[in-house]
């Protein structure tokens, strides 16, 4: 009876509209963050865990598409999704509870076709212009790492990925992994040895959501250990990719 008691307090918190509403960011690229279309709907890493965590539950999944993590964070407030997976950083703790991380980047650089730029210090120039997808962790970091050179947010990875290819930029910062492969279909452009910053990638609740929390956090913990994580990564392009839960 007190468990009965329990999993319907747990769906009223985590499940109000009767469907898990899923948060999730549309990019050509995909990977441990983003998510792609596809003729069926979405694809990635967060959309196999909504959709394993909805199973468990007992509930439909239901996907809010965004176009980028910081649109995530600022719809936090309004109810207008139950969880998501998206980088967590000092200013989004202040918005959302998060769980355990189960992605660790390297975030750095990509320069345009061209560019004689190969080192962070020949970056940070004055008039050196770099894109960042808006209000995310990573234009946050780019903005404290770079002195000189001009941080700009721009609101989707495809106006970034223009720009890029057709010289509008100098550079655009993003986690490597997402950098190397825009740097296969950017014929000239260079990705940066350096890192600038760790970025870690976390399930999330909405604040004063209690029994989300707990539940998010179980979840991601038995996916990190039984493999459900990983089979998530292996599903979207990531089958080489290591699983990193820790900051080294």
């Amino acid at each position: 009876m007190a468990a009965s008691a329990h999993a319907d307090a747990l769906k009223d918190e985590i499940a109000p509209t009767g469907k898990l509403r899923v948060a999730i960011a549309i990019s050509p690229a995909g990977g441990a963050f983003w998510c792609t279309r596809t003729e069926n709907g979405y694809a990635g890493v967060p959309v196999d865990l909504g959709k394993a965590m909805a199973a468990q539950l007992g509930v439909p999944i239901d996907y809010v598409v965004h176009q980028n993590s910081g649109q995530i964070t600022d719809a936090a407030a309004n109810n207008a999704w139950d969880i998501t997976f998206l980088p967590k950083d000092a200013e989004r703790e202040t918005k959302m509870t998060f769980g355990p991380i189960y992605e660790v980047a390297d975030a750095t650089y990509i320069v345009k076709p061209g560019s004689t730029i190969t080192s962070f210090a020949a970056l940070d120039q004055d008039g050196v212009k770099v894109a960042a997808v808006n209000a995310t962790t990573t234009m946050r970091g780019a903005i404290a790492h770079l002195k000189h050179a001009k941080v700009t947010g721009y609101q989707t990875y495809d106006e970034i990925f223009n720009l890029l290819k057709g010289g509008g930029i100098d550079a655009f910062a993003l986690s490597r992994d997402q950098l190397n492969a825009m740097a296969s279909k950017i014929p000239g452009a260079r990705v940066l040895d350096e890192t600038f910053k760790q970025t870690v990638t976390a399930v999330a609740v909405p604040l004063d959501h209690p029994l989300a929390a707990a539940f998010a956090t179980k979840f991601m913990t038995d996916a990190i250990a039984n493999g459900t994580l990983r089979k998530a990564y292996d599903n979207n392009g990531l089958k080489g990719s290591p699983v990193r839960t820790e900051v080294k």
